[in-house]
C-alpha cells in the first residue's frame, strides 16, 4: 500500500517507521517522531527524533514523495514498538509491502514457463497439454495460497507477541 502526503506540514507531530536506511540518519525499522518540517524552494527539511534513543536528526528531501519513500506511518507498530525486534519489524514491513503484482506475478510467470517447457518437451501429445494446464492451475493457486498465508502467519505471530489478551489457534 502506498503512503503519500499532500503537504509536509501534515507530518508534524506524527510517528513513522523508517523503511530505508540513509547515511547518518536513523536506521531502517526505527520509530521516529516528526518534530518540525520546513518547505523551501529547493526541497523540504524534516526535524525528527528517534523515540527509543531520544536522538534528534535533521534530514533534507527534494520532494515530499521522497520523504514518503523513506518512512511510513503504521499505528500498529507505533503502539507496540517495544514488543518487537528490528528483525521482526523489517520482516513485517517487507511482507506488508507485498502485492499481487510484486510477489505473485513474477513467481507465477517463472513457474508457468518452467511447467510448459517441461510438459511440451517431456510429454508428447494431448497428455502434455493436459498436464500443463493442471500444473499451471496448481502453480497459480499455490502461489496465491503462499501469498495469503505468509501475511496471516506474520500477523498472528506479531499479535501473539503483543499479548493483548487474544489467543490464536
Amino acid at each position: 500500500m502506498a503512503f503519500m502526503l499532500y503537504s509536509i506540514d501534515d507530518a508534524i507531530d506524527c510517528k513513522y517507521i523508517v523503511t530505508k536506511t540513509l547515511n547518518k540518519q536513523a536506521k531502517a525499522g526505527s520509530l521516529i517522531h516528526v518534530m518540525d518540517t520546513m518547505e523551501t524552494s529547493d526541497g523540504i527539511t524534516v526535524d525528527y527524533r528517534v523515540t527509543k534513543t531520544g536522538q534528534n536528526f535533521v534530514i533534507r528531501f527534494p520532494t515530499v514523495k521522497e520523504f514518503c519513500k523513506w518512512c511510513r506511518p503504521d499505528s500498529f507498530l507505533a503502539r507496540h514498538y517495544d514488543s518487537f525486534s528490528k528483525k521482526e519489524i523489517m520482516n513485517y514491513l517487507k511482507i506488508k509491502d507485498r502485492s499481487f503484482t510484486t510477489f505473485c506475478l513474477p513467481i507465477i510467470a517463472v513457474a508457468l514457463v518452467v511447467i510448459w517447457l517441461i510438459c511440451l518437451l517431456a510429454i508428447k501429445g494431448a497428455a502434455g497439454v493436459i498436464v500443463g494446464v493442471v500444473l499451471s492451475i496448481a502453480a497459480v493457486l499455490g502461489t496465491m495460497y503462499i501469498f495469503k498465508t505468509t501475511k496471516e502467519k506474520m500477523l498472528v505471530k506479531l499479535y501473539g507477541k503483543v499479548n493483548v489478551g487474544i489467543t490464536f489457534k
